[in-house]
């Protein structure tokens, strides 16, 4: 096994609580169906997605009201209330990042699907992403995991050599992806697992 000297950390699911739930558990008056129903149909993860890619937020919503008009105060709730879907750090994760950080043998970056116009309120309420020596944006780069060219970008920037690197994600489709670039994934469940996982590759937290 080659020698880790890199680890990758996604931010969402895996450092950050984020979940528009948060908005439309409420909004739905705790109704789970109606508000599956509505992120299947309406405001789905790949229409999120494709923001988180660099579309802008503001053309989306109005494109999306123009298909579904009946549930337009719905629609602009997303981005409307997006801060409100932003819960609290994942602190059990955020210590193994800040332990990581303090050994000089790891390089630390991020690399996240995160639409750069909201970007900037997680970095003003999140301190610890100001630790990492460098986050790669997928909204700023205009493309998204799981495509090709995001990992090589991040392999590239970071001068990273991906057989010695990890990537950390909770979407195990974005982890495959990276694994296809030779990058070593783990798949995030919980902060006591991800130190479980870590220690196979004697990377000891």
């Amino acid at each position: 096994m080659k020698k880790i000297d890199t680890i990758i950390f996604d931010l969402g699911g895996v450092l950050i609580d984020w979940n528009p739930e948060y908005v439309y558990l409420d909004v739905f008056n705790g109704d789970r169906e109606k508000m599956q129903w509505f992120f299947d149909t309406i405001c789905t993860s790949d229409w999120n997605e494709n923001q988180d890619a660099g579309y802008p937020m503001q053309k989306a919503t109005e494109e999306r009201i123009a298909l579904f008009p009946e549930h337009e105060e719905l629609i602009r709730m997303f981005y409307g209330r997006w801060e409100e879907m932003l819960g609290d750090a994942i602190h059990g994760t955020v210590d193994i990042l800040r332990k990581l950080i303090d050994n000089p043998s790891y390089k630390v970056v991020a690399l996240t699907n995160w639409s750069h116009e909201t970007f900037p309120i997680a970095l003003e309420r999140f301190d610890f992403l100001h630790w990492f020596e460098g986050i790669l944006v997928s909204g700023e780069e205009k493309t998204r995991k799981p495509f090709p060219e995001i990992y090589e970008l991040t392999l590239k920037r970071f001068n990273i050599k991906a057989e010695n690197s990890i990537f950390i994600d909770d979407n195990l489709r974005n982890i495959k992806a990276a694994e296809a670039f030779g990058i070593n994934g783990i798949h995030f469940e919980t902060p006591e697992v991800l130190i479980d996982k870590l220690n196979t590759y004697s990377v000891h937290i």
